[in-house]
C-alpha cells in the first residue's frame, strides 16, 4: 500500500470553501478510483484553519493515477483559492507497518505481502 499525508493552512475566510472542495474530492476519489482505499481530513487541534489530509492507496500506481483524475484537477482549482501559498507540507511513501480493525485489517496483509516480495 501507499500513503500520502499533507498538512495545509487555509486562507482566512475560506474554511467552508476548502472543506466543501476537499470533501467532494475525497468522496470522488474513494468512489471512482479502485485503488483509493481511504481519504481522511483532520483539523489540527487548536488551529481551526490548519488541516491534515491523508490518503491510502492500493499501491504507488494507484497513487500516481489519482493525480490524473478530473476530481484532482478540480481540487487544484479549489486549493489555489483556499490554501495559503507555501503552507503545504507533505510526504508520501510505501506503507511498512499498519495496524487497524474491521475492514481495514483485511487490506493490510497485502502491504506485508508486497514487503516480503521485495526482500
Amino acid at each position: 500500500m501507499f500513503s500520502q499525508v499533507v498538512r495545509v493552512r487555509v486562507r482566512a475566510g475560506r474554511r467552508e470553501e476548502f472543506l466543501a472542495g476537499v470533501t467532494a474530492t475525497a468522496e470522488a476519489a474513494v468512489r471512482d478510483e479502485p485503488g483509493c482505499l481511504r481519504v481522511e481530513v483532520c483539523e489540527v487541534a487548536g488551529e481551526p484553519d490548519a488541516f491534515v489530509v491523508s490518503g491510502l492507496y492500493a499501491d504507488d500506481a494507484a497513487f500516481a493515477a489519482h493525480g490524473h483524475t478530473p476530481h484532482a484537477a478540480a481540487w487544484q482549482r479549489v486549493a489555489e483559492r483556499t490554501v495559503v501559498p507555501g503552507s503545504e507540507v507533505g510526504t508520501a511513501g510505501r506503507v511498512l507497518v499498519g495496524h487497524c480493525v474491521g475492514a481495514w485489517a483485511e487490506a493490510l496483509p497485502e502491504a506485508h505481502d508486497d514487503e516480503e516480495e521485495q526482500r
